[in-house]
């Protein structure tokens, strides 16, 4: 029975990813940082694990309940959230906060856990974002940071080859998983009036919504995502969800000057203050 380790599951995609792997037959370790959701994992069947993804400690001990429990195949990398907002707002300790959970914790559980996944030729799946390709307003550090993944993707699926450990990157577009919900708590805390972007906070609040529009059913994207796991050849890279293959084309057809003009339309940028 193979052996999969799923970071972020108390909601959203990292969940459904638990559903869907452990119905197809693998032992499911889902990590989530809270308590009480890590409590609703074990009730559902999963092997749940409490897990700051930061906290090197605590990764050290996990590699070590896993090396006792069997090993791993499969690597999941999908804790992560999306911070929104005017990137000045933000500064860079919100830049430092997006990156830490968003980017270095795909290498320090990657890492942690290489031993084990060398040892079993596993795969490594990164969750990325097409926020990544399409750059947009008001969400400036998320998009970096998946941008930053698709980089760090490219260069870790070379260097891993040598060990037979395989990499794919998921790039989802618009998935059903409560993001928006998040991202606008995440940018309600910097929508201040002493902000000079107070006058455009109904532009902040269209981009953490605009996540959603349309979305793709979390489970579908689950479904999709183990079929291209059990392939004898998994994808490089993986476009999932509504609007996955859509914007990279937009970012690579559109001059750049009149995707600058749509997104300042779009995101009430067209104004001088």
């Amino acid at each position: 029975m193979r052996i999969a380790l799923i970071t972020g599951c108390s909601s959203g995609i990292g969940r459904a990813l638990a559903d869907v792997f452990n119905a197809a037959g693998y032992t499911v370790w889902a990590t989530a940082r809270k308590a009480e959701d890590v409590a609703a994992l074990n009730a559902a069947g999963f092997s749940g694990v409490e897990l700051d993804v930061n906290d090197a400690a605590a990764l050290e001990r996990l590699a070590a309940q896993l090396e006792q429990h069997g090993g791993l195949d499969l690597l999941i990398n999908n804790a992560g959230y999306g911070a929104m907002g005017p990137l000045l707002d933000g500064g860079v300790e919100a830049m430092r906060r997006q990156f830490e959970t968003n980017v270095f914790a795909v290498i320090g559980v990657t890492r942690a856990l290489f031993p084990l996944l060398r040892r079993s030729k596993g795969i490594v799946v990164n969750i990325g974002s097409v926020s990544g390709v399409l750059v947009t307003p008001f969400a400036g550090a998320y998009c970096a940071s998946k941008a930053a993944v698709h980089a760090l993707s490219d260069a870790l699926r070379l260097e891993l080859a040598p060990f037979g450990v395989r990499l794919m990157e998921v790039q989802p577009g618009a998935i059903d998983t409560g993001f928006a919900t998040s991202a606008t708590r995440e940018a309600e805390q910097l929508i201040v009036e002493s902000s000079p972007w107070w006058p455009l906070r109904e532009g902040i609040r269209a981009r953490a919504r605009a996540s959603q529009d349309n979305p793709t059913p979390a489970l579908q994207f689950a479904l999709d995502l183990l079929a291209a796991v059990n392939k004898d050849t998994p994808p490089r890279l993986l476009r999932l969800g509504n609007g996955s293959r859509a914007m990279p084309l937009l970012s690579w057809l559109i001059p750049k000057s009149l995707l600058d003009k749509v997104l300042r339309k779009r995101f009430g940028l067209d104004v001088a203050l």
